[in-house]
């Protein structure tokens, strides 16, 4: 079997996982009779600190259903230009929700309330109205990067006072929560909504959940159905949420250190180019030679190990519930004797 590093989405549901989504109570969602999801809705909710939530099939569903619930159309969000909302999904905002992205120049997808306070323009028929800050945590093309939790305070208070809403993109809040020790409500407090995902880092096959005021919840459930989200008997899939949820959170922690013993290996290694101390969680960026990234992650696919090329010379690992600490050792062989054949 290869070492799968392309992705957290890669996981398999576990043995455990398989026996609770067999044995899960289940009803029609969209009539509201599902046991297991509304209790999953209730948990989730309760450990984001919001009124309600909502389970969707996809994060990328619940980021699109929280900006359609918070915005009209013709509206404009406030965004980093390598956030996923932005980068990766399919032109969402515009297409769904007519909004227009104003996107601010964050370093590793962090922007700071003076960059905010910078991109705001005054009132004018010739401007798009300034309606919702976006802020990913972690940051995917950060490289798994944390917010700390003063500039998300200070992103607050500018937003506040130009009465903007906020809406976390938090598919990896999990990670942030699990490298910090802060608690995921305290990461979500300064948001009206939040989206967090099961299938990637807790392992999960199917699902996120979008978190936030009661009125909007509702708003986004009707969005859910007219884009099709609206899902019967989904206590299969809302079981393997909550048995993440109770089962895989804390083992996050040796995700973060399988990335970090990733990136301290290839920092020795000849033609690779890395800083391990910008590792926060279980994303690894490293460069290799300019415009030769695609050609050597194909190389290491054909050698049993799997990555993905991030740009002419960057390439991306992401460590998951599937590797294991002797992946990671035979993984640094594998590159090691990799870049001594080709040179």
């Amino acid at each position: 079997m290869p070492i799968d590093l392309r992705s957290d989405t890669i996981t398999q549901p576990t043995q455990a996982m398989r026996a609770v989504m067999a044995a899960a109570p289940v009803g029609d969602d969209v009539f509201g009779d599902d046991p297991t999801v509304k209790l999953l809705e209730t948990r989730v909710a309760e450990l984001l600190g919001k009124e309600a939530a909502l389970f969707a099939p996809s994060g990328t569903m619940a980021n699109q259903l929280a900006l359609r619930a918070l915005a009209d159309s013709g509206d404009e969000i406030l965004i980093d230009a390598n956030a996923h909302i932005y980068y990766y999904e399919a032109g969402g905002p515009a297409a769904l929700s007519g909004l227009s992205c104003r996107c601010l120049p964050g370093i590793r997808g962090i922007f700071t309330a003076a960059d905010l306070q910078t991109a705001l323009r005054p009132p004018d028929q010739h401007f798009p109205p300034s309606k919702i800050v976006c802020v990913e945590n972690t940051h995917n093309r950060g490289g798994g990067s944390i917010w700390p939790l003063h500039q998300l305070r200070e992103i607050e208070t500018v937003s506040r006072h130009h009465s903007l809403k906020l809406h976390l993109d938090g598919a990896r809040l999990w990670n942030a929560s699990a490298a910090t020790g802060t608690a995921e409500h305290e990461y979500a407090a300064p948001f009206d909504t939040v989206s967090v995902c099961f299938s990637k880092g807790l392992g999960a096959p199917v699902g996120s959940a979008l978190c936030g005021p009661r009125d909007i919840i509702q708003r986004a459930r009707r969005f859910r159905k007219m884009l099709g989200g609206g899902m019967r008997q989904s206590g299969i899939l809302a079981a393997a949420a909550l048995h993440a949820l109770d089962h895989h959170r804390t083992r996050l922690t040796d995700d973060h250190a399988n990335a970090r013993a990733l990136a301290d290996g290839l920092a020795s290694l000849p033609g690779i180019t890395i800083d391990p101390s910008s590792v926060a969680t279980n994303i690894v960026l490293f460069n290799v030679t300019p415009g030769t990234a695609p050609q050597f992650v194909s190389t290491l696919d054909a050698a049993g190990v799997r990555m993905l090329p991030f740009g002419p010379h960057t390439i991306r690992a992401v460590t998951n519930l599937m590797v294991t600490a002797d992946d990671i050792a035979a993984a640094l062989h594998i590159i090691s004797s990799t870049l001594e054949s080709s040179n």
